[in-house]
């Protein structure tokens, strides 16, 4: 697949990541990542993933647990803010017959079936504060006790815990307790925002790109020059999850083999801008003014869907249009 300023990734080295941990990217950011992923993965210690919504961090995870001993052990994944605060003490540690009313049978918990293996614990922030001290136990003793039963059990668990949430301020807020936030802190890893790895987007772009377009059966294999740029002027707030449904997204609809600017949509509210290039207020605002035109137009050269973009009427757009005679810009239908 043909792309604009094409990355220069080595194949084999970007077959290994593609093959071993699904991270894609060549920046100083995804190489310190991998770096620290390979080192921690040669330990059994306890690590806490931090990073943005739709950043990875799940498969960091993975990928600690694939490059370690145990990966052909059990991966047991557990969204706390998935399952109500009720159920995730027994969703966690199991219980016995008998334990309370519908209680019919014995059931594992996620921790026993992790045993000798390792668990995922995401969304950590999220977990309440009498649960957090359980959790705490069981870092502490490798116990845990099913709800109604009469021992604890010994398990032999790597715990890998995630977050989105700042842990430090949780604690200084008593919603998260101190003691469980250093025994989960062991070997921190942090997952970078895809802002500050830019240079990563054009070979995500063709990942993502081949990916959908193999899993939707269209013929995609090339990507109109300027896509990759505009993509990279974006500001990605839900990161690379975001860009790979902007892509998915421009595949599915597109109705040729090539990824066009029109197919290829991201919200302008989120654009990053660049240095004013005045101190001038008045200066300042009209380049604003022209650089969210130019961008709207780029991508969507049909004017009232590109008024609708900037959240003004197509009139106001001729307005504007008129006013700023040397816009760089596709003609613009009416």
């Amino acid at each position: 697949m043909r792309t604009d300023h094409r990355s220069s990734l080595s194949p084999a080295m970007a077959g290994r990541h593609l093959r071993q941990y699904g991270i894609v990217g060549q920046s100083h950011a995804v190489t310190d990542l991998i770096r620290r992923i390979e080192l921690v993965s040669a330990t059994r210690s306890t690590v806490l993933i931090t990073g943005e919504t739709g950043t990875g961090k799940e498969l960091v995870a993975r990928a600690v647990h694939d490059s370690s001993e145990q990966r052909n052990l059990p991966f047991i994944k557990v969204n706390c803010a998935a399952i109500p605060e009720t159920l995730l003490e027994s969703e966690l540690f199991g219980y016995v017959r008998g334990a309370f009313t519908s209680a019919t049978s014995n059931k594992r918990g996620k921790f026993s079936l992790a045993n000798r293996g390792s668990i995922f614990l995401d969304e950590i922030g999220t977990m309440g504060i009498g649960l957090q001290a359980k959790l705490l136990r069981v870092l502490q003793e490798r116990e845990i006790e099913p709800l109604g039963a009469e021992r604890a059990e010994y398990v032999d668990v790597r715990v890998i815990a995630a977050t989105n949430r700042d842990l430090r301020r949780l604690v200084e807020e008593g919603r998260f307790q101190d003691d469980l936030f250093y025994r989960l802190h062991v070997i921190p890893i942090h997952v970078p925002p895809l802002r500050e790895r830019v240079e990563d987007i054009p070979m995500l772009v063709e990942h993502f790109a081949e990916k959908h377009a193999t899993r939707n059966r269209k013929p995609i294999d090339a990507v109109e020059d300027g896509v990759v740029s505009l993509l990279q002027e974006y500001h990605w707030p839900g990161n690379v999850r975001e860009l790979e449904h902007a892509i998915e997204r421009a595949v599915v609809l597109s109705t040729g083999s090539t990824l066009t600017r029109d197919a290829v949509t991201v919200e302008p509210t989120s654009m990053r801008t660049a240095a004013m290039p005045s101190l001038k207020l008045s200066q300042n605002v009209e380049w604003i003014e022209r650089e969210t035109i130019r961008r709207a137009l780029e991508m969507s050269p049909v004017k009232h869907q590109a008024a609708r973009l900037m959240g003004i009427s197509p009139r106001a757009l001729s307005h504007y249009l008129a006013k700023y005679s040397l816009i760089d810009r596709k003609p613009a239908q009416p």
